[in-house]
């Protein structure tokens, strides 16, 4: 019984940063303007290509979320950091009782969920493939899964990226580029070797988020997500660690 509620004591910290940094996201004008661009957007796509090319299904909007991530995804967590150092209210936090692991995780977790938020409404595309089609809802049920995976790698990139610098503007233009460099970095695979290609294919973004998209649920990609997103915040829980010290 001691055990349970010492171990729920510990955790407690966790959620209470997660449920103010919720609170401070749903309450920002700019996750929401984020989350309407980004919805504008995936919509141009998915319309155009539903009418211009009469096709049922959610293709063509999996191909384009891995881009459309890189660019959306640090633009929801540039502030996570950044803005608390430049204010100063970072080393209030600091100063709780909360470890390093409770305040990047908190807001880790709540950038997820953030992430996964401006991703839900496009859901109801599904309403436009009934109406007008005949969806295969394995491939659209592997595209959200895969959907789900990169948004927790990304928004790990994204934390980290806010956690060195106290400029929301450079941890946006941070977060994009390790985020754009591993989707696109297999662009660059017809030109490259053998051995460089196992190694570019191994570390794109963009090749583990298809093979999931595709319904193929191999766990070679789920560990790609899983240890990108695990590397970013173990870095992210590193720079606090040294800047507290």
């Amino acid at each position: 019984m001691s055990n349970t509620k010492t171990k729920n004591k510990t955790h407690k910290p966790l959620f209470i940063i997660m449920k103010r940094e919720l609170k401070a996201y749903f309450t920002s004008p700019v996750a929401y303007i984020v989350t309407c661009l980004f919805l504008i957007l995936s919509g141009l796509v998915f319309f155009s290509f539903f009418f211009l090319q009469n096709r049922a299904d959610l293709r063509e909007f999996f191909s384009w979320l891995p881009i459309f991530f890189s660019f959306f995804v640090p633009a929801l967590t540039m502030k996570l950091f950044a803005e608390e150092k430049r204010v100063g209210s970072i080393e209030t936090l600091m100063t709780l009782p909360v470890t390093e692991v409770d305040v990047v995780m908190g807001k880790y977790f709540a950038s997820l969920i953030g992430t996964v938020a401006m991703l839900a409404p496009t859901l109801l595309y599904l309403i436009t493939l009934e109406i007008f089609g005949n969806p295969d809802y394995g491939p659209i049920a592997g595209g959200y899964v895969a959907a789900i995976f990169l948004g927790a790698a990304f928004t790990a990139i994204g934390c980290f990226a806010s956690s060195i610098t106290n400029n929301q503007i450079i941890a946006f233009f941070t977060g994009f580029i390790i985020c754009i460099a591993l989707t696109m970095i297999d662009t660059f695979s017809v030109v490259m070797p053998g051995p460089v290609l196992s190694f570019v294919s191994f570390i794109s973004a963009r090749s583990h988020f298809s093979s999931i998209s595709k319904g193929i649920l191999d766990t070679r990609d789920l560990i790609y997500f899983i240890s990108v997103a695990a590397l970013f915040i173990a870095m992210t829980i590193h720079t606090q660690k040294k800047a507290k010290n």
